[in-house]
């Protein structure tokens, strides 16, 4: 596991954009045209007290300390605390608004990425790791909220200010002003130069945050694997390289952020320092009074630590142009699997139809997985399925059993020939409608980090809890649930890891029963219980198939046995069939499989050997 942690492909540098990326994230905004309103008139409020603080500071210098008034300063001090209630008032309610919208704009997107994520093909999970996929998912979207709920409004207040500030310093003195102005380029020379090289960094910094937690999501789930072959240390090691190498990655674009900020600040206030000199002199001429001076630092600092904060923001935003860039990418990710515009209805036949009616049919398929090009799983597959017969598939590891339940389940579609269920081509079906009417029971059953009552019930979601509690009984599950610490209200753990193989199975029955399929798929669904658990599973399968259409994956040779057809396969294609004892006269593979399971134990039910 570590080595093949160790041994990933190098990833190719990723083209980075510009803070125009977020651009399209501002849509997801639209819907709450209100609150954005009422957030901007704060924000307009804010600014406008805070640039009439200067004006307030230039009167009490001017009419209180130097006309040497206390009258006239105590007027000024009350209307200086009036506004500083309006600000403070107006402040509240801009950073209410705005972190409420980030908060909310955030949820929305993260629940668009996972709506797009649960839509994809599967073979899309093929090649992107679920580890970045969930990175995307949180810390992307942290960040984007971070940006919206903060860094835009500090970016828009300080803009604000920035304007004003120099608007109110022209009208304060202009010959300062110039000054002033004049430093502008090399404030804005290092962002420009800086800017790319950030954006960079961030992108990389957020890929090697991704690699962390696939790293250590694949760790914890296979925790039993990492503990039985003693290689806890190992890991700790190799996970302390990854985080060293995010840590890495995080000091370079730390590093580079802090020399633009301090950059800034050293060119802003240097700025400030020679218009304090310039106008301690005019002061001292008498050009200006005290008071104009006093207003006019007060916007000159005001002014820099604006572009201070836009300079700061700048780098936020570049950071965010990346995980933007992600998140847009995968929403914009079109699934390859499906519905038709206008599907065919799906033909449930009726009662009068024979059980010798072909139901599903399979016309000279053929199948490569996109990640396996150049080796086709299917080949030449023609098969057909009448109503209400058991159908079982045996063949040795390879031979494209499970390949077939996924393109009945259309996971995939076949690159050639087609597959149909009563008389439609399944690609011109709903898959709604499609998947609604197969259930599958695979060989390791997937359980949910719930109680039994949600992962029985996600058979049906409608269902009743009388009727949870009867697919059950009828699973031979009802008796072990009513014995654990809560019942069916117990908590199952991670993957159902509190349950024993035969009692996972049983669950993943009842949620079958309950979704009451017309075809049932079963993979392996007893090959890896004792012989206690498949008595039980095997009496809970016998209900289950009861009047159904059901495709077995190498099953227990019993069930092979009574099997109405027996399909035998190899190397993606169909090489006999028939039923059990004509198979064993003519055909030397199933001969062989059988006599591997003879080999093996005396007992007639022993599994084959197949995948």
């Amino acid at each position: 596991m570590n080595s093949a942690n160790n041994s990933q492909p190098e990833k190719q540098p990723k083209k980075t954009k510009s803070v125009k990326a977020l651009l399209p994230i501002f849509s997801f905004i639209k819907p709450y045209k209100l609150v954005v309103g009422a957030a901007m008139v704060a924000l307009l409020l804010t600014a406008g007290i805070n640039l009439s603080l200067g004006q307030g500071v230039k009167y009490i210098v001017d009419h209180g300390f130097i006309a040497g008034s206390s009258e006239q300063l105590g007027n000024a001090i009350l209307v200086l605390i009036g506004l500083i209630a309006l600000l403070a008032i107006g402040t509240f309610s801009r950073f209410y608004l705005v972190s409420w919208l980030g908060e909310r704009v955030s949820a929305d997107i993260r629940k668009a990425v996972f709506n797009r994520i649960v839509q994809l093909h599967p073979s899309y999970f093929e090649e992107n790791r679920s580890g970045e996929l969930m990175s995307r998912l949180t810390t992307d979207t942290t960040l984007l909220q971070s940006i919206i709920g903060s860094s835009l409004s500090m970016a828009l207040r300080s803009s604000l200010m920035l304007i004003g500030g120099l608007i109110m310093l022209m009208i304060t003195n202009f010959k300062l002003t110039l000054l002033v102005v004049a430093f502008v380029p090399l404030v804005l020379a290092p962002m420009m130069i800086s800017g790319r090289k950030i954006r960079r960094l961030s992108a990389n910094s957020q890929d090697a945050i991704a690699d962390i937690s696939t790293y250590a999501g694949e760790i914890i789930q296979n925790i039993k694997v990492v503990q039985s072959y003693t290689h806890e240390q190992r890991e700790q090691t190799a996970f302390k390289g990854e985080v060293e190498k995010a840590f890495t990655v995080a000091k370079k674009r730390i590093a580079q952020r802090a020399l633009l900020i301090a950059s800034i600040i050293f060119l802003t206030f240097s700025a400030i320092s020679v218009m304090l000199y310039v106008g301690g002199v005019d002061v001292l001429e008498g050009k200006i009074t005290g008071g104009e001076l006093s207003a006019f630092v007060f916007y000159a600092i005001m002014v820099a630590m604006s572009v201070a904060t836009v300079a700061e923001v700048y780098g936020e935003l570049q950071r965010a142009a990346g995980s933007a860039e992600r998140l847009l990418e995968l929403l914009a990710t079109k699934s390859d699997i499906n519905s038709p515009q206008a599907p065919r209805p799906l033909n449930q036949g009726n009662e009068h139809d024979t059980v010798q009616e072909p139901e599903i049919v399979f016309h000279n398929v053929e199948f490569n997985y996109p990640s396996r090009p150049d080796m086709p799983a299917l080949k030449d597959i023609n098969l057909s399925i009448p109503k209400g017969k058991i159908i079982a598939l045996v063949g040795p590891s390879g031979a494209g059993k499970t390949t077939m339940f996924e393109l009945l389940l259309r996971f995939y579609d076949p690159q050639k020939g087609q597959i149909s269920f009563n008389d439609n081509n399944i690609t011109q079906l709903d898959l709604t409608d499609l998947r609604k009417t197969m259930g599958m029971v695979p060989q390791h059953p997937v359980l949910f980090s719930s109680d039994v009552w949600h992962n029985i019930r996600y058979g049906n979601p409608d269902a009743s809890d009388e009727a949870v509690i009867e697919a059950a009984k009828r699973a031979h599950a009802h008796e072990f649930i009513e014995k654990l610490p809560e019942g069916y209200a117990s908590f199952l753990g991670e993957q159902g890891v509190r349950l024993s193989g035969g009692q996972k199975q049983r669950i993943a029955l009842a949620r079958a029963i309950l979704k009451d399929p017309q075809v049932l798929l079963l993979d392996e669904a007893t090959s890896a219980l004792d012989a206690e658990s498949e008595s039980h599973v095997q009496a809970a399968l016998n209900e289950l198939m009861k009047d159904r259409t059901t495709l077995i994956i190498a099953h227990r040779l019993s069930t092979v046995i009574h099997a109405d057809l027996i399909v035998v396969m190899d190397k993606g294609q169909i090489v006999d069939m028939g039923d059990h004892q004509s198979l064993l006269a003519s055909d030397a593979l199933y001969q062989r499989l059988c006599e591997l399971q003879f080999d093996k134990a005396n007992e007639p039910d022993i599994s084959l050997q197949a995948s």
